[in-house]
């Protein structure tokens, strides 16, 4: 069903914690998307070009989205492991980055998959299984030591803010706030500390 769309341009109305309210032709598109894509947008962009994936299942249509090809690649790619439906393959894109899944999956690097919310191990060995002749070794650009130093500090940046959430905060309030701090190196204690500064501010 997914080749009837491959993008959606329109104005963000709305950012929610799982979606984001995209407004095409006096319709609001409910588009579920990962944490990446939902920190590159504002509400009230206008003109936003959304990467979609249509899903039809017996008791609904939904719409998955990212602000990037990379992104909705991966996402169609993970789609076809057995087992891994559209809310797992977000959860793993909130986590890793693209090339980061597909470095693990090349590498046969299960711990860093099982870091992805809903992946255990065996679920990680059936990624690499069934992903990694599909993977074209040629697009990982990002070097092995910056692209570690990255996840750590994403990482830190998610125990973070969960662990704001548990303190009545909004995901995409503190997931805004975060991101005009510099948490490169910072343990999470520090994080959750500047964070609260400026939230309370």
């Amino acid at each position: 069903m997914n080749e009837l769309f491959d993008f959606l341009i329109g104005d963000v109305i709305d950012i929610r914690e799982e979606y984001i309210v995209v407004q095409n032709n006096n319709m609001g598109y409910r588009i579920f998307t990962s944490n990446k894509s939902m920190l590159d947008l504002e509400v009230g962009q206008k003109d936003v070009l959304i990467y979609v994936n249509l899903i039809v299942r017996e008791d609904a249509i939904l719409f998955y989205g990212f602000t990037s090809q990379e992104e909705v690649e991966m996402f169609d790619l993970l789609l076809l492991v057995s087992r891994i439906g559209p809310k797992v393959a977000i959860g793993v894109l909130s986590t890793l980055s693209p090339n980061r899944i597909k470095r693990a999956i090349l590498n046969k690097q299960t711990e860093i998959l099982c870091e992805a919310p809903g992946i255990g191990k065996k679920t990680a060995e059936r990624m690499i299984l069934e992903l990694k002749d599909r993977i074209d070794e040629s697009e990982i650009l990002i070097s092995e030591d910056s692209d570690i130093e990255m996840n750590d500090d994403s990482n830190n940046m998610e125990e973070s803010i969960m662990a704001l959430v548990t303190l009545g905060y909004g995901r995409y309030e503190i997931q805004k706030i975060i991101q005009e701090i510099d948490i490169r190196g910072m343990e999470v204690e520090d994080i959750i500390r500047e964070t609260l500064k400026k939230l309370s501010s």
